[in-house]
């Protein structure tokens, strides 16, 4: 039992990263189309400065997490998915650094550059998000031991590119309706349309990536069909975005952002229904049987300490994000 909430824990941890620094990225991967100049880059930039550095913290939860409960998955992962972590990493410091560094001076070949670095950074971790999200579903290789036994270039398979590209493109789509909400006049009419448009690209790649994984990973499908339930948490995921194309025909750009943020988060609960209880499935023909909530969970003494904890810490960490999002709740342009 314990096994399983931990489970449930890391996926909800995974979903909230994804949501809210989700639109973060998204903002990055628009930035240099959505804004057409410094004012309005800027405009966008400030829409997220209160928060992006706090949506990150779900990210580090998350690996903490893999750390105190699931030992050996965290041990997999770290040193089969080095390179494309430490890419990460960098990423992560290079889009902060976007961010911050900016604002330094105002000379326009210097924002110019920073609006790259960050348009380019968050371009490249949504990518590699969602490389990381096909190599999951698709298993990786172990050898007998449960080593990992691939490289940086066995990950960038075409299934994974798919999910990359569905990473770069949902969260585009959802920081599209991020910027309608918290922008006004030209900008947020031009984030309107593109979050229109990104809605029609995100589900055509989504549709392939379903397509793709019946082939790829066939077994996916077994959870749904053992437990007919579990059906219900891909069907609110179209659901949300069904809600969102409403939304945004009425303009009601709240109610957009709030469907695209639980398609957000209904993509990563589907695929935690689907893989349960693996946590990191095997490539096809490896002699290992993967890693689940069993064979990589650390004691369950140790399981329960950390549950109270991680319950503790979570709690003052919600209440004080709930908090910023309550003070920074108007336009980016405003104060509060």
């Amino acid at each position: 039992m314990i096994n399983s909430i931990w489970f449930i824990a890391l996926a909800l941890m995974l979903a909230a990263y994804a949501v809210l620094d989700g639109f973060d990225l998204g903002i990055g991967v628009l930035h240099l189309v959505l804004g057409r100049t410094t004012e309005e880059r800027t405009q966008l930039i400030d829409t997220i400065g209160p928060v992006w550095n706090g949506n990150e913290v779900w990210l580090l939860a998350a690996g903490g997490s893999m750390v105190v409960a699931f030992p050996t998955l965290y041990a997999a992962s770290f040193s089969g998915f080095y390179l494309a972590l430490m890419l990460v990493l960098w990423l992560l410091l290079l889009r902060g650094l976007g961010i911050e560094f900016r604002h330094q001076i105002h000379h326009p070949m210097w924002e110019h550059a920073w609006d790259v670095a960050f348009a380019v950074s968050s371009a490249l971790l949504a990518l590699l998000f969602g490389v990381a999200v096909g190599n999951v579903l698709r298993g990786v290789p172990f050898d007998v031991d449960g080593q990992f036994t691939g490289s940086f270039s066995v990950l960038l398979n075409p299934f994974a590119i798919v999910g990359g590209l569905l990473g770069v493109t949902t969260l585009a789509f959802h920081g599209a309706c991020w910027a309608a909400l918290k922008t006004d006049g030209d900008l947020q009419a031009r984030a309107r349309r593109f979050a229109g448009r990104l809605w029609f690209v995100s589900i055509a790649v989504l549709g392939l990536m379903i397509a793709a994984s019946f082939a790829v990973s066939p077994h996916f499908t077994d959870n749904f069909s053992r437990y007919p339930v579990l059906l219900l948490v891909p069907a609110a995921t179209l659901g949300a975005l069904v809600l969102n194309r409403r939304a945004l025909g009425r303009r009601d750009d709240r109610a957009a952002f709030r469907g695209s943020a639980a398609y957000v988060a209904g993509i990563i609960a589907s695929v935690a229904a689907g893989l349960y209880p693996m946590l990191l499935p095997p490539l096809a023909g490896s002699p290992y049987p993967g890693l689940d909530i069993y064979n990589s969970a650390a004691p369950p003494h140790s399981l329960r300490t950390a549950l109270a904890i991680y319950l503790f810490g979570i709690g003052l960490v919600s209440i004080y994000l709930a908090n910023i999002y309550r003070i920074w709740s108007g336009k980016g342009s405003e104060s509060s």
